[in-house]
């Protein structure tokens, strides 16, 4: 029989609310989440297993905190749930550009819900509301709230900061009106995980690093004193998961941030530094951009709010954290970490099955996922793609440990003044396993080059459609100044179709879009369509047929049926894929995973024999 729940959570699907489930069970605590259904319920089991934790003493029960005063729970569960002793209330509406009445419905009357329930447990011994930092106690404790006020407070606000100053005011008044022992707790911008980096909230911050990286913040509002300040989401779970033993009487409200912080401009020119990008090239008052027309700044006037000076009394927060033994974990690196997430998982739009991040490489601020000391296979991709586009080989593969960066210059990763060539030596210098080098078309060069300048670091040569034995692209994709455009512009659909001539499978759907994505950033386009044109160069298909001819390593070619090799492979091995274009490892993964499975393809004898005979 389960063990009765002592502590509920209600919001623990959010960001915040499952990483404070995650830590509430490893303290092994019993632990009901209020969900709103089952999906939301098996999305949460889902995740925290895949988290590690054991949800043996997790109860998950269906509730709605907008549904009136019994919080929308089944009678069976809200007498389930009479001898809890600890009430955290994490749901929010966080969204912009929201109606009032659609934000006070959670963020005000459905707190003031929450603190009415709570009063009405016995044993209850902390409510724990989250709040946050720009409006914790910026209006006294009254509920209602006299209607000129809100209308002052909606009107200067929006209704997303509006609604939680409001509901902040109320929770606390209602709460001293019913006896309710209370601890308010007041976060700053909440960033990724500080180990992996992991985010799962796209808008506030996320947004302007967005922006950043798609090469739309040429100017950043506010000025060099600005300060945004933020903590790392399990910091900030786990602050939480200590209030009830390390926080000696309710009544608290604790503001937590790092304020290691660096200010706004710090802070982003840090975050371009690490993503090979540009950094804003001027500041301009907040007061200034106001004054603008959004089409013009594309400011979120909600989100300027945001842009202040000030600084926040930390001592209560800082106390209740040194008695839990809580320390902020170096704010850079989680700021660097959080930043490879959102870049991995296209900012919300695409996650990636293989989570990467940001390295120098040759000079360039080269993506890199996978193992990148012991990989079993190296994957480069091909045009115009990034190293997304192995995303259903790496499924096929299982786990198999890999190596998948993106290019120079393409994809995720900026541009390198080295040679391909000697960008992949570097990148692979670390690698202590003699790989197999998988390359997609274009990246057949490198591959090839760097085979023949390191034959006993290679176990073989896998080329999937090598371009320089197959019909050179169309001329207008080997002419920069018409590809390029054509490349920036064109939908991820329509780029899907051009590329596989069908409807794509979902895998391949989201690499292309994932590829269209990045194409989109400044330069990109450019680059991808000049090594078009460098790799429809005949002196360019001849170097590279030389040096298969005479290759140290395995040589093992797959192309499709439907763009056959017009070239001579000479003593390569050569799979053709039934059904498939240029792109093999995106329509046909577990194809391309079979060949790269066979055991004939991995020599662990540096002497072996340069070329097997066929699949």
């Amino acid at each position: 029989m389960q063990e009765s729940p002592d502590t509920v959570v209600f919001g623990a699907t959010g960001f915040m609310g499952r990483w404070l489930v995650l830590h509430l069970l490893e303290q092994e605590r019993a632990v009901a989440a209020v969900v709103r259904g089952p999906a939301k319920a098996d999305e949460l089991r889902r995740w925290l297993r895949g988290h590690g934790a054991d949800t043996g003493r997790l109860a998950v029960v269906i509730g709605d905190l907008t549904a009136g005063a019994d919080l929308g729970l089944d009678p069976a569960d809200d007498e389930r749930l009479a001898e809890v002793r600890d009430v955290f209330n994490i749901a929010a509406v966080y969204r912009f550009g929201m109606r009032r009445d659609e934000a006070r419905a959670a963020n005000v009357e459905g707190a003031v819900h929450v603190v009415r329930w709570a009063a009405a447990r016995p044993g209850l011994r902390r409510l724990v509301h989250v709040s946050g930092y720009r409006v914790g106690s910026a209006l006294p404790a009254r509920y209602p709230l006299p209607e000129a006020d809100a209308e002052r407070l909606y009107r200067d606000g929006g209704a997303y900061e509006g609604s939680k100053a409001e509901g902040d005011a109320a929770v606390r008044a209602v709460a001293a009106r019913l006896d309710v022992p209370l601890t308010v707790v007041n976060p700053s911008s909440v960033v990724g995980d500080s180990t992996t980096g992991e985010a799962g909230q796209y808008i506030g911050l996320a947004e302007l690093v967005h922006d950043l990286w798609r090469g739309r913040l040429p100017v950043l509002p506010g000025n060099a004193r600005t300060f945004v300040p933020v903590v790392a989401v399990d910091h900030l779970a786990r602050f939480m998961a200590a209030i009830s033993e390390h926080d000696p009487e309710p009544g608290g409200l604790h503001w937590v941030l790092d304020e290691d912080t660096p200010e706004l401009p710090d802070l982003v020119r840090l975050l371009a530094r690490h993503l090979g990008v540009r950094p804003p090239r001027a500041l301009v008052p907040v007061g200034a951009v106001r004054r603008l027309p959004r089409a013009l700044t594309g400011a979120d006037p909600e989100t300027l709010t945001f842009l202040t000076d000030d600084r926040y009394d930390t001592a209560s927060a800082d106390a209740v954290a040194d008695a839990a033994g809580l320390r902020h974990p170096p704010v850079e690196d989680v700021l660097r970490r959080w930043a490879d997430r959102l870049v991995a998982d296209g900012f919300g739009a695409n996650p990636a099955v293989l989570p990467g991040a940001f390295r120098d490489v040759a000079g360039s601020r080269t993506y890199v996922a996978g193992e990148g000391t012991a990989p079993r296979f190296v994957l480069l991709h091909g045009l115009p793609l990034d190293g997304e586009s192995w995303q259903g080989l790496l499924t096929a593969l299982d786990g198999t440990p890999a190596l998948v960066p993106d290019l120079p210059g393409l994809g995720r990763s900026s541009p390198a003044a080295a040679t391909s060539a000697e960008w992949l030596a570097e990148l692979l210098a670390p690698v202590r396993t003699r790989p197999v080098i998988v390359a997609h078309s274009a990246a057949a060069a490198p591959a090839l080059r760097y085979a023949a300048a390191h034959p006993d670091r290679v176990a073989a040569l896998v080329l999937v459609s090598p371009f320089f034995l197959q019909q050179a692209a169309p001329r207008v994709l080997r002419t920069p100044v018409l590809a390029a455009p054509l490349l920036k512009r064109i939908p991820a659909g329509r780029l899907a179709a051009s590329l596989l001539g069908a409807a794509p499978p979902d895998g391949a759907r989201r690499s292309i879009a994932s590829a269209a994505a990045q194409l989109r950033r400044p330069g990109v386009a450019r680059r991808t369509a000049r090594l078009l044109q460098d790799v429809g160069r005949p002196a360019e298909r001849a170097n590279l047929h030389a040096l298969l001819e005479t290759a140290a390593v395995p040589v093992h070619i797959a192309a499709g049926d439907r763009d056959p090799l017009i070239g001579d492979p000479g003593r390569a091995a050569v799979t053709t894929v039934p059904g498939a274009g240029h792109y093999p490892q995106l329509t046909h993964p577990d194809a391309i995973a079979a060949l790269l499975q066979r055991p004939d393809l991995h020599s662990p004898d540096p002497g072996s024999a340069r070329v097997r005979p066929g699949f």
